[in-house]
This record gives C-alpha cells, structure tokens and sequence, in this order.
C-alpha cells in the first residue's frame, strides 16, 4: 500500500494530464515537462503504486483498472484543492460578463435553451452562453481542458465525465393527421407490421434514431435524410413520411393538431437525458452555480444524486 507522505501534488496532477490525454507526450506538453522528465515521474508513481497504471495502445496510453478507480479520487481531490487556494475569489452572476459554453444537438438547443436564456437573462444578463454540438468521442477532453463546461443529452459514449440525471424520455414515431397509418393504431399503439410498411425520414444529426432504424432493418424505408430536426414539421404535414424522434421533441411541433403520434414496440426505446462535467473543474465558482441553475431547471424531482456527486 503506497503511502501519501510518499506521493506529491506533482506526480498526481501528472497522473491526471496523462489519464485525460491518454497521450504521454501531450501530457507533458501540458504540463511543460520534458519528454524524460514525465517518463521518469510516471515510472516513479508506478512504483509507488505497484501498478502500471497506463498500458501503450496505438496513438497514446489506456488506464488500467487501478488508474481508472484512482482517476475519480484525484481528479475530484485536485478539484477541491484548486477551490480552496482560490476560495477568495468571489463569482457574481448579476455582473459576470464570462462565457459558458455548451454541448447541445439541435433538438437539445430547442428544448433547454428558451428556459435557460430566460433564467439567465433575469439573474445574469451579462452572460455568454455559446453553443454547439460536440462529436461524441471529443467530448470528455473538452470538458477535461475547458473547452466546454457541460454537456448535456443522451450521451451513452461520454463516461469519464461527472454526471447528473435530468429526466427521461422516449421515441415515438410522429405522421401527418390524417395519415393512413392512423387507422391501423390500436389506442395509440403500432404494430411492427404496420411500422414496417412506413416510409421514413430521418435526421443525420441524431444517429440514435438511425440506429434504431437499423435495428428493426427498417433502414432500407428511409426515403429521405435531412441535418436536423427543424427541417420536419413541413416535411411530415405534406407527406406521408414517419420519423422517429423522442417525445418530448415532438410534443413541440407546431401546430399539435396537424400531427399523429404513435406508439411503437422499439429496441431501446426509453431513454435518459443527463448533464455531464468534468470532476476537474467541479468546484468552480461559476460552474458550480451554473450547474445548480441547469439542474434545478430541468432535472425531475423524483430523481436521485448525481452519478459522483453533484460537486463532481
């Protein structure tokens, strides 16, 4: 068993630059060491450890079990650390002018982004929110180097992060009223027959609902592919396409009446919406109070604690 006395701070922010880049070499660019330098600190930690840590793989480094039960205590550990050396500085949101930038596709912008910007408008007019959609696999570095703050949607591939659970949700398939289909509904719900005469569109910046299109071989209906959702409501009143989209998305569409909503028997077909964020960064100020806002929005109330804790 290591001892503490035995370890310092370095070796533990070196630790963690290593297990959020993966990479030994920009670890030590990161940190501004020497290629020997890091080699020579990381031989001494695994030592201190007895474990390896870090295993090559091609284009960098992957934790082993012990690193990656380790990488929770440290990176929160760190966190705390870092709060407490800047505990004097002080974060107000009526007159902060800082920039909170955001994971969201382009349903998550619809649907977290009116409350949001009314919220922050009232309680910090000043704020900047920036907004964009991440590719999955860089997620979990951007928050790491600050890039990004939170992520926030169904994210099943992002799981180095700190997370929160927001709520819940589900696909259904969504037609024009009126729609043939309509009639061969039993109280709302659809056969896997009737669902496989359907033509559909699909949304390429969703892949989930492609997926499971795939999955039911359903992929071959698809007649149309379009980048986002907000190209649908037009779309579905003029023909007799079917998409797939979560529910709540769709409750949204405008007018409610001019659309049918179905209930299929689908693979995978409820589904969880969580904020996610680095355990590095979870005790800043700013984010701290950010969080709070966004939970206290969105998360529903039956909900338990956040995967790691709400402060990370």
């Amino acid at each position: 068993m290591a001892n503490i006395d035995a370890i310092d701070l370095n070796l533990l922010r070196l630790f963690d630059a290593v297990y959020r880049t993966r990479n030994v070499s920009r670890a030590a660019e990161e940190l501004g060491l020497s290629q020997p330098a890091t080699s020579q600190a990381l031989t001494r930690l695994r030592l201190l450890l007895r474990d390896p840590l870090f295993e090559r793989v091609a284009g960098g480094v992957r934790p082993t079990a012990r690193s990656e039960r380790l990488a929770h205590s440290v990176q929160a550990g760190l966190a705390l650390l870092e709060a407490g050396l800047k505990e004097d500085e002080s974060f107000d949101p009526a007159t902060t002018d800082a920039e909170l930038r955001l994971h969201l596709s382009d349903i998550g912008e619809g649907r977290f982004l009116p409350p949001l910007m009314t919220t922050f408008r009232e309680i910090a007019p000043n704020l900047r929110i920036t907004s964009r959609a991440w590719p999955p696999e860089a997620i979990s570095e951007a928050l790491d180097n600050g890039q990004l703050h939170f992520a926030l949607g169904f994210l099943p591939t992002v799981s180095d992060s700190a997370q929160a659970e927001m709520l819940t949700d589900r696909y259904q398939i969504f037609v024009r009223a009126g729609h043939p289909v309509t009639r061969q509904a039993v109280d709302g719900a659809l056969s896997a027959d009737a669902i496989a005469r359907l033509d559909f569109v699909s949304v390429r910046s969703h892949a989930q609902t492609q997926r499971i299109l795939e999955m039911l071989h359903l992929d071959p209906r698809i007649r149309l592919v379009v980048s986002s959702f907000t190209a649908l409501p037009p779309i579905i009143r003029a023909t007799d396409l079917a998409v797939l989209m979560p529910r709540q998305i769709g409750l949204g569409l405008e007018p409610v009446s001019a659309f049918a909503l179905l209930e299929p028997a689908l693979p995978q077909r409820d589904f969880s919406v969580a904020l996610h964020w680095s355990r590095r960064h979870a005790q800043n100020a700013m984010l701290r109070w950010a969080r709070g806002i966004i939970l206290g929005l969105f998360r529903d109330t039956q909900r338990l604690e956040p995967t790691g804790s709400a402060d990370g």
